[in-house]
């Protein structure tokens, strides 16, 4: 693609119908003090995805244009292509995550069916990558992954899923793994011999470790997770529960009568995505963590 500059009022225009298009770009001069960059410029970048997705018709001189018709059905013949193409991908990649054991339960068609006309639309290879897990996790196992998480996933971006991610690095399990938590802090029920105690509630930095209370809030826009704390039930002295942090056992044990465990819980389509995500502990973070709680509880790992 050849790229011609003009002035700043020049409009883009495409000169030609094939790949070999001349294209007349509106860009002011570049001054003696700017740097060259290797990056494209809006325009261009605009241009190229309006070529990709078969919108770029209107851009080329009236003389030059297909009818519209004919530009609609070709741009829809590019959308199918596309299509087909990301679901060929995502299926040669579900296959490296299918066992080669037999499967007692059939999967449904209909679950398959809605999957692909969620996932077809997915280009990222990163993106895909998710989508693959989640086919194989339901064919080795039917009922795995339920149609709302789809759709909830489905309306992630990469940056949603990293945070995602980020969470799931941060998140304790209990024994059943159904009910994934990340703590938040711990307190003592107040009284009399401990209301003046500066350390009766304590918090751990969440923030510190690239996940404040914004991230809470969008995860929790997309259903993954509940933006209210809640608490686990009240602890005496000597009692424990028992939890994994990514895989490593961590066992929390009251030091004292009436303590309590905040955090912030998983929603039930969160708790299934979170299946997706390989256990990833973050060691600085377990010692901290440890550190916040240890003036309630004793954490042995």
């Amino acid at each position: 693609m050849k790229i011609e500059k003009t002035s700043a009022q020049t409009p883009v225009v495409i000169d030609d119908v094939s790949d070999k298009t001349d294209v007349v770009e509106s860009k002011p001069a570049p001054s003696s003090q700017q740097t060259k960059s290797n990056h494209p410029t809006a325009q261009i970048q605009l241009l190229n995805l309006a070529k990709n997705f078969g919108l770029d018709g209107g851009l080329r001189p009236a003389d030059k244009q297909m009818p519209i018709e004919d530009r609609s059905e070709r741009r829809e013949r590019f959308n199918h292509l596309r299509r087909q193409q990301n679901m060929e991908k995502i299926v040669e990649k579900s296959l490296h995550y299918c066992s080669s054991s037999d499967v007692g339960d059939r999967a449904d068609p209909d679950w398959f069916d809605s999957f692909v006309e969620l996932a077809e639309r997915v280009s990222n290879p990163t993106m895909q990558e998710l989508w693959a897990k989640i086919l194989a996790g339901e064919i080795t196992r039917p009922g795995s992954y339920s149609l709302k998480a789809l759709q909830a996933f489905k309306n992630l971006s990469l940056h949603d899923a990293k945070l995602f991610g980020k969470a799931c690095s941060l998140a304790v399990k209990d024994v059943s793994k159904k009910n994934i938590r990340i703590i938040s802090g711990c307190y003592q029920q107040p009284g009399l011999f401990n209301i003046l105690d500066k350390q009766r509630e304590l918090h751990v930095g969440l923030s510190q470790f690239g996940f404040s209370y914004g991230e809470v809030l969008t995860l929790a826009d997309h259903h993954l997770l509940f933006a209210q704390e809640t608490e686990l039930y009240s602890l005496n002295k000597g009692e424990e529960v028992a939890l994994k942090y990514n895989g490593q056992p961590l066992v929390l044990t009251a030091r004292k009568n009436n303590c309590v465990v905040k955090f912030y819980k998983f929603t039930p389509i969160g708790a299934e995505l979170a299946q997706l995500i390989s256990d990833k502990p973050d060691e600085q973070f377990l010692q901290h963590l440890k550190a916040q709680l240890s003036y309630h509880f004793t954490c042995t790992s």
